[in-house]
């Protein structure tokens, strides 16, 4: 909400009450003492003009008026709106201090409830410790005095035989004393107690609890992460990204990582166009950033550690460069039969300047669309006068065709492009500018291509100059195209596999452009990529030893 804000006064309601009711201007006059020989002299007045003699104010004098209103408006705005400022801030205060002592109270109280639950434990063990010890000395207490009192019946019954007079009756006393001896219990019975009185072992000693909970204190900030370049790294449009804290601390809970594009390199500027992307909850110091588009120059990166209550300060923002191949399709160029939207591409069997599609269906009678009775066919005319558009003509008549915006002509670079399988015909490759706008894919020295034909007979070629090499390789359904121009490598890799599907060895004499073609069927183009770690490999090991999928002748 914003604060209230000052209105200036309305100064064409006052300007118009002093045209009505002007102000008469006085002259001073000079005190008495002033002037003459012995005074000072009165101080000089400045004329007022024309219109202050007139008993106006001069024009001059309402403008510098307007000004100080203006900026009087405008302070008493600033001030009003930092009072406002601070009556937000005071209630704030109130509300995070009021939150912050209703999670002290919290974390107080669930620290006296584990410790009352640790302190019930404790108790219940020492009494069943107790209960155990008491239960196994009353047994052997009970044992011992059922003993006594045998030990003590035979020991008056053998003083009772010693004072018998028959010497038969003694015999026989004495046998019978002598046997329950033998089996009395005080002799059978251990005289060691089964349990020690000793409960030292049920003993605590929380000095070193006591100290960590008089250590008790709020949660510190977390320090600032450094980010460290050396063991960063950008590849196979992934970025990983790894830091380092200037401390050690326990306490960290987790990080948080920022990252946004940009086309601007070195210290991350302080406004951009693209927003910071956030990605929360990491558990290391290091964060891999997956399945990226490159698709401008840089990215700026930034990391900050959090604990269970506060999060700390932003490490020093850095910026890394993504290098890929970006590009999109030149919609002013291609084949009015095709529909470009963005990097996608639909074959349109009634776009373009159709003179009379009634016509057309009737002449055609159910025959479907083929290169052969296209409307553009019978539309366009070689000798038409081109178009100019985007620097060149738009294809027509059979070559469905469409380029991408932006030339080759140096590095090496790597796109990938999906099609639909139920596709008629579908062609990928690189051209020449000067491709004319008759010109098929692979059928002049201006274009190299792989081409895909579902259309009677279903085949799989590499095309240039006119000239076809067939494939024996599966065809997959997402191709990439790798294409380095100093070397003249074109080579079309299985996409998903890395498998490699063809190589073209040529001498580029121009830029080329990235070249696609469609009939009766579908595309997506996938750009911002960087050449994948495989393919640079796989390429490597191409350009120094022969390869079955040579160029062509």
């Amino acid at each position: 909400m914003s604060a209230p804000r000052a209105r200036p006064p309305d100064y064409n309601s006052q300007h118009a009450a002093g045209r009505d009711h002007a102000p008469r201007t006085t002259l001073p006059v000079a005190p008495r003492g002033w002037g003459g020989a012995g005074g000072a002299a009165p101080p000089l007045l400045v004329s007022a003009g024309p219109e202050r003699r007139r008993g106006r104010p001069g024009m001059g004098d309402q403008e510098s008026l307007r000004k100080i209103i203006t900026t009087l408006a405008v302070k008493n705005e600033e001030i009003q709106n930092f009072i406002y400022s601070l009556k937000q801030m005071m209630q704030n205060v109130e509300a995070n201090s009021s939150r912050a002592q209703e999670d002290l109270e919290n974390e107080f109280q669930s620290l006296y409830a584990l410790l009352d639950e640790l302190k019930d434990q404790m108790l219940m063990k020492i009494k069943q410790d107790r209960a155990s010890r008491t239960y196994e000395l009353q047994a052997q207490l009970a044992a011992c005095a059922k003993a006594l009192e045998s030990s003590e019946e035979l020991l008056e019954a053998a003083n009772q035989a010693l004072g018998t007079a028959n010497h038969h009756d003694f015999a026989q006393a004495a046998k019978q004393i002598k046997d329950s001896v033998t089996m009395a219990p005080a002799f059978r019975l251990s005289l060691k107690a089964k349990v020690s009185d000793n409960m030292s072992h049920l003993m605590v000693d929380f000095a070193q609890e006591r100290r960590l909970l008089q250590a008790l204190a709020f949660l510190p900030v977390p320090s600032t992460p450094e980010i460290d370049l050396a063991e960063s790294l950008v590849a196979d449009n992934c970025v990983t990204l790894a830091w380092r804290m200037p401390d050690e601390d326990s306490k960290i809970d987790h990080y948080v990582l920022e990252y946004r594009r940009t086309n601007f390199e070195g210290p991350p500027r302080a406004k951009e166009d693209q927003p910071w992307m956030v990605v929360e909850g990491i558990k290391t110091t290091e964060y891999t950033l997956s399945g990226l588009k490159f698709d401008m120059k840089y990215m700026n990166f930034r990391v900050r550690a959090c604990n269970k209550a506060v999060a700390g300060e932003f490490s020093e923002p850095v910026t890394l460069e993504t290098k890929a191949f970006m590009f999109r399709l030149d919609a002013s160029t291609c084949h009015q039969n095709l529909r470009v939207e963005e990097l996608s591409v639909e074959w349109d069997a009634t776009g373009g300047k159709v003179q009379d599609v009634k016509a057309r269906e009737k002449d055609g009678k159910g025959r479907t669309a083929s290169p052969a009775n296209s409307p553009a066919r019978v539309v366009q005319s070689p000798k038409r006068m081109p178009s100019g558009r985007g620097g060149r003509d738009r294809f027509t008549a059979e070559s469905y065709t469409v380029l991408g915006d932006t030339l080759i002509d140096g590095d090496d670079h790597y796109w990938e492009v999906r099609y639909d399988r139920d596709s008629k015909a579908f062609g990928v490759g690189v051209a020449y500018r000067s491709l004319g706008k008759f010109d098929q894919l692979g059928k002049t020295s201006a274009s190299w291509c792989l081409h895909l034909n579902n259309w009677l007979q279903v085949s799989f070629s590499a095309k240039h100059a006119n000239k076809a090499k067939v494939l024996d390789v599966p065809v997959p359904d997402c191709i990439g195209v790798y294409c380095n121009f100093h070397e003249g490598f074109l080579s079309f890799y299985n996409a998903r596999t890395k498998q490699l599907l063809h190589t073209f060895k040529a001498k580029f004499t121009q830029p080329v452009l990235p070249a696609f073609m469609v009939w009766c069927g579908s595309f997506h183009v996938s750009s911002g990529l960087q050449v994948p770690s495989t393919v640079k490999c796989l390429q490597k090991r191409n350009s120094t030893a022969s390869s079955s999928n040579a160029s062509l002748p």
